[in-house]
């Protein structure tokens, strides 16, 4: 093997998990830093990731009845300064804009002028300026549910940067939403909590964890936050989209009223919920080996690619029609209500061709040369066995069993992944073995490994900070559906009624 047909990302996994994650992003053609410190560049392979999966979930969303809208990216800050929960959650992370123009000093240099009268806080998160509008248009109890969502980009100042996981800049969606009632709020956050448990686990393959924050981890300004908690190959946990029930808060700050049947003057009960780029780095941290990225079929950038091989160059025609037919054919298939998508790679670089869309994810490689046209065949490699494992089938054969082979490879990622969090999840009750357990490569107990540990906790929030001060372990999540436990709590020791979540977390 050729230098430039090497496959393995260096370092692995196991020699450096951080690094590897950086290098295969890399080897994917992706992403990549911008000029810009800790914002990113998401390239075509990249951005078609995302494309399918916000098509997804824009589906889903307005399969509950959401609209679409957008709104400002800058807002006033009086806006934060409305709900003061919200803006000391968020201050630290602002980028204020002072100025509207630029002029030239004595030195030729540009410098800020035109000093604003009031600063604007680039959208670091759209409860406040949405509220303003929401506070115009909801007038009767017959303008609701408002039910609102925006797919837009975010800024949010952060120190220690890393591509898709934790950027200055990234894209998302926020929903936001007023109803009537208390009850139908806390619906409509739940329900939106199922929507993106249905994405992860349904088409990213990756399974999570639902359940409500604790206090300390929850939304500035929300009653209560629930999440979506995912394992990634180093144990450590990745909140994959959070959905909040916001009470009153926002609705008050903002002047969000309406007249309810009764002809009372009333405030509205919000929601807002919202998943970002971040998944895709879940996705990567979830799959990922040491030959690259594997992407899920049911959002990969592309189902397939045709690589066709042509030692001669009277065979050139022959081999391409050939593979511009089956293109054809299998781009009228739909796969999970799309069509297929297939690319065509004739470059005549030799195996580095094969390995580069190995780094890259793709689902099936389709090899098509003069003697698989001889018997009507193709030569097929699945992402998801060993790179050298490749099988010929029929040519009409696999265009009508393709959808089958990408489901059964969706349903082996999804278990995988399962299999992987099941068995680095362990209840502890022991305050010794659960410092261990989030110690690494602990000496002293070798066959101790991170992951989940579902441990009993009081309820106080002092013994929660204790534990994050020592370990640098949270609370991911109050699991739903705990079953009713009486135990200690792994801190202190006094009575508990139930385990939590605790990891290590991105």
């Amino acid at each position: 093997m050729g230098k430039e047909e090497k496959s393995v990302i260096e370092p692995t996994r196991e020699e450096n998990y951080p690094e590897w994650y950086q290098e295969v992003i890399k080897a994917s053609d992706m992403a990549e830093l911008s000029p810009v410190r800790g914002c990113m560049v998401i390239k075509p392979w990249g951005y078609a990731l995302w494309e399918n999966i916000s098509r997804i979930l824009d589906d889903m969303f307005k399969a509950t009845g959401v609209k679409n809208a957008y709104f400002p990216l800058f807002i006033p800050i009086s806006f934060l300064e409305k709900e003061a929960e919200h803006v000391e959650g968020f201050a630290k992370e602002c980028a204020v804009v002072t100025h509207h123009k630029l002029e030239q000093d004595a030195n030729g240099h540009l410098v800020p002028a035109g000093k604003l009268a009031e600063p604007l806080i680039v959208r670091p998160t759209s409860e406040t300026i949405i509220g303003d509008s929401f506070a115009k248009w909801i007038k009767s109890y017959r303008d609701l549910p408002m039910l609102i969502n925006q797919w837009a980009n975010v800024v949010r100042w952060e120190m220690r940067t890393r591509i898709f996981l934790r950027t200055s800049e990234f894209l998302w969606q926020e929903g936001h939403t007023v109803h009537a009632t208390r009850e139908e709020a806390l619906d409509r956050t739940r329900m939106m909590l199922a929507v993106y448990r249905k994405m992860a686990e349904e088409y990213l393959a990756v399974p999570v964890i639902t359940g409500e924050k604790t206090d300390s981890e929850k939304f500035p300004g929300a009653e209560t936050t629930t999440c979506i908690e995912a394992m990634m190959q180093d144990c450590k946990a990745l909140q994959a989209g959070t959905s909040h029930f916001l009470g009153q808060n926002f609705a008050k700050a903002s002047g969000i009223k309406f007249q309810s049947e009764k002809e009372t003057e009333e405030y509205g009960w919000t929601t807002s919920w919202g998943v970002s780029t971040r998944l895709i780095g879940g996705l990567i941290m979830t799959h990922g080996d040491d030959n690259g990225v594997v992407l899920p079929p049911r959002v990969a950038s592309a189902h397939a690619v045709l690589l066709p091989i042509i030692r001669k160059e009277a065979d050139r025609q022959m081999v391409m029609d050939y593979t511009r037919d089956l293109a054809a054919r299998l781009r009228e298939i739909r796969y999970v209500g799309y069509p297929l998508r297939v690319e065509i790679d004739d470059r005549d670089i030799g195996g580095a061709r094969n390995w580069e869309w190995i780094k890259k994810g793709i689902p099936l490689r389709v090899e098509i040369g003069p003697k698989d046209i001889a018997s009507d065949s193709v030569f097929v490699g699945r992402r998801d066995k060993d790179p050298r494992d490749k099988s010929a089938i029929k040519k009409d054969a696999f265009v009508h069993q393709i959808t089958g082979i990408l489901d059964d490879m969706q349903t082996a990622l999804f278990q995988k992944a399962l299999a992987f969090r099941r068995k680095h999840t362990r209840p502890i009750d022991d305050k010794t073995l659960f410092d261990a357990f989030f110690t690494p490569e602990n000496p002293d107990r070798p066959e101790i490994h991170g992951g989940f540990a579902l441990s009993h906790w009081c309820g106080d929030g002092a013994c929660e900070r204790q534990i994050k001060d020592r370990l640098n372990v949270t609370i991911r999540c109050i699991p739903d559906g705990r079953e009713n436990e009486d135990g200690r709590c792994i801190e202190c020791g006094k009575p508990s009624h139930g385990r939590v979540v605790f990891a290590k977390a991105y």
